[in-house]
């Protein structure tokens, strides 16, 4: 049946429905592919196996996300470098391009002409960018409204077009406000330029954003991995990305983004996860977790570490056949030395020993009329006398041992945090009663980034091409230590908000922690337009701000829909449970937030009234769509509808005010559309 002329929705729908069909050929063109006879052995034939199957899962389409949401109508045709693939299809012919199509990747026909392009192409860019102001050549941008992935509306902005006022698009407020079920969302359809320029800008610096709550940092860090994964894909498959996270329930909230923009290469870890060196069994209380967090530690250990190495005493002296060579105790001394002010890893400084131990027994053999070469230094390093000296002098030293010794050993510490740590911190971290061994010591999280921090100073950390780490304001410099090792050759997008740090030790400035980093000269941006959070909930949460971080900008929401907001006193679980089933009527997620000690009783209340639920972490469903959350894991989250249980029990879930009244700050503003605060007892006075 022939589409209308006169009819341009129907238009779009068709394209849409042409879209879907040219990207499933794409797919089958991948899955038909013969590989039988084009590999040399079975090894190159299973990685060209996976590579395809992992093609072939990029192109997969999603029922439910549009596979376009915009198009761009140019005054005159861009050219056609800007609109090729990631993919390396080929360049087209320029008059294909007038009318664009903006989706979250790459669609071509049979004959290679594009259908949709590429949000993260250069052409794609005015998408986001251009206004009445700078149109950037662009004479129509049009939205697209969607339900259940099918064209439901559009919109037309003229940019072009003095006579027509500026105004806001209401398909892109309906989109920013729509209800959601289940993981997060991409934003590619509703990114504001301030955030495309953190999103596009290069791999070779270092970004921090400091973004309060709803100013789509999380989702700025993760479609800048997008971006740099299509405009730098060979040099990141080689060196890799990772994304860094809270929790693993914050993770598998984000975990879908990334593949709905056809990125499935993409690790991602909390930082206990690339610490994970040893079990963590034992807790530190916050005094000593402070302490082991601290920068001053690094030292500490790397004064015990190189305490191993001592000065030698004795000649070597390397029998071959029946000569003997004999290098004096002063020339090793001198070699050592050498090594030491060198300032190379621990462990390669150890392996390099025998060699220039051998390099010297060469140069007598030379001096005397031989001519060795390298596989009689190989054999001369190997030489069982030169391996006992190399014991003897710089002996291999096991990382968590090390560690071990530092926390059980009051003696050895004091030695080696002299001038460093007071007598105070020394004992804050002592343990009190020593462990026999490293499997049977009870590790805390801290202790496992010392060890991190010493296997390092033994051998140097693999680094990644680009690591995104989310919630940052919550790491100890040791920990932003052990992140910045993974990125020494790479780069980083740094996402936080200094007024949600909620551990002892949070970040108390960004330049302070990018230095820990090892990223001192890295850019820092603030987002302080809240597209998420409506405007009465963010006003009211602010009111906490000059307390836990004076001098921070508010957020600003930009919302239209000022949404649901009320402080309401109850009597007991019953009417929180009550104030829960209220704001499932509407359409979307609830989050039921509360201090870790009350969810138990709150999770009996709901049983009892016959209300399902489910835990952080876990996805929502259509019938199931409250989740229960402990104050201590609602951050990063997000839900349409929250009701947050009795403020004054998440502050004192806290060891001190400030970093409860910071927690409280993160529950009050994880509301998307509407927030029930419900209270038997007095609200904290800061709220007043």
């Amino acid at each position: 049946m022939s589409t209308p002329v006169d009819d341009p929705l129907a238009r779009e729908r068709s394209h849409l429905s042409a879209s879907r069909s040219a990207l499933r050929a794409m797919r089958e063109d991948v899955e038909a592919l013969d590989i039988t006879d084009v590999t040399a052995n079975w090894v190159n034939a299973e990685v060209l196996a996976r590579q395809i199957e992992e093609r072939v899962k990029a192109l997969a389409d999603l029922s439910d996300t549009p596979l376009f949401f915009g198009r761009l109508d140019y005054l005159h045709a861009p050219g056609a470098e800007q609109a090729e693939g990631a993919d390396g299809e080929r360049p087209q012919p320029e008059a294909a391009y007038q009318t664009l199509h903006i989706g979250r990747r790459h669609v071509h026909d049979h004959d290679g002409d594009p259908m949709v392009i590429d949000w993260r192409a250069p052409v794609s860019q005015p998408f986001y960018r251009a206004s009445k102001k700078d149109p950037m050549d662009v004479a129509l941008r049009r939205r697209f409204g969607y339900t259940r992935g099918d064209i439901t509306a559009y919109e037309d902005e003229h940019l072009s077009d003095p006579a027509e006022a500026s105004r806001t698009s209401k398909l892109l407020q309906q989109e920013i406000e729509r209800p959601r079920v289940g993981p997060m969302r991409d934003i590619v359809a509703t990114i504001q330029p301030e955030q495309d320029e953190i999103v596009r800008s290069g791999l070779s610096g270092t970004v921090c954003v400091q973004g309060g709550p709803g100013t789509g940092k999380t989702a700025v860090g993760l479609h800048r991995v997008a971006y740099l994964l299509y405009a730098h894909r060979e040099r990141l498959a080689r060196t890799g990305t990772l994304v860094i996270g809270p929790n693993r329930s914050f993770l598998h909230y984000i975990e879908q983004v990334l593949p709905a923009l056809g990125e499935l290469a993409v690790q991602q870890a909390t930082v206990d996860d690339l610490v994970a060196h040893v079990e963590i069994k034992g807790t530190d209380d916050a005094t000593a977790a402070v302490v082991k967090g601290d920068a001053r530690l690094a030292r500490v250990l790397r004064r015990a570490l190189y305490a191993h190495v001592t000065m030698p005493t004795e000649p070597v002296v390397v029998v071959r056949g029946s000569r003997r060579w004999r290098i004096p105790a002063s020339a090793l001394e001198e070699l050592v030395r050498e090594l030491l002010d060198r300032d190379i890893r621990y462990g390669a400084a150890r392996e390099a020993l025998p060699q220039r131990i051998a390099h010297a027994v060469l140069v007598q053999m030379e001096r005397s009329g031989e001519a060795p070469d390298d596989r009689v230094q190989d054999a001369v390093a190997r030489n069982s006398a030169v391996k006992a000296a190399v014991k003897a002098v710089w002996p291999a030293v096991d990382p968590a041992k090390l560690v071990l010794r530092l926390l059980s050993d009051a003696e050895f510490l004091a030695v080696h945090a002299e001038g460093i740590l007071d007598e105070d911190e020394q004992k804050a971290i002592l343990w009190a009663k020593p462990a026999r061994s490293v499997k049977s010591a009870a590790w805390s999280a801290a202790d496992a980034v010392l060890i991190d921090e010493a296997t390092d100073l033994i051998q140097r950390t693999h680094s990644l091409g680009h690591v995104v780490l989310d919630e940052a304001q919550d790491l100890s410099p040791m920990q932003y230590r052990a992140v910045g090792r993974r990125c020494t050759t790479g780069s980083a997008t740094v996402l936080g908000d200094l007024a949600q740090g909620t551990t002892p030790w949070a970040t108390r400035g960004w330049q302070e922690a990018l230095t820990h980093l090892g990223k001192p000269e890295a850019l820092v941006e603030e987002l302080t337009a809240g597209f998420r959070v409506p405007t009465d909930v963010i006003t009211y949460a602010s009111r906490l701000l000059p307390h836990i971080a004076p001098g921070l900008t508010p957020v600003v929401s930009i919302r239209e829909n000022p949404g649901h907001f009320e402080v309401r006193r109850v009597s007991g679980p019953k009417d929180v449970v009550e104030a829960c089933r209220e704001l499932l009527r509407h359409e979307g997620s609830t989050g039921l937030i509360a201090a870790d000690t009350r969810v138990p009783e709150l999770a009996e209340a709901l049983g009892q009234a016959g209300v399902p639920y489910l835990g952080p972490g876990e996805e929502t469903t259509v019938d199931t769509r409250l989740t229960l959350v402990p104050a201590s894991l609602a951050k990063g989250l997000e839900y349409d509808y929250v009701v947050l249980d009795e403020p004054r029990a998440v502050v004192d879930g806290e060891p001190d005010e400030r970093t409860g009244l910071r927690r409280l700050y993160v529950a009050l503003t994880r509301a998307v559309s509407g927030l029930i605060v419900t209270h038997a007892a007095g609200l904290p006075p800061q709220l007043a």
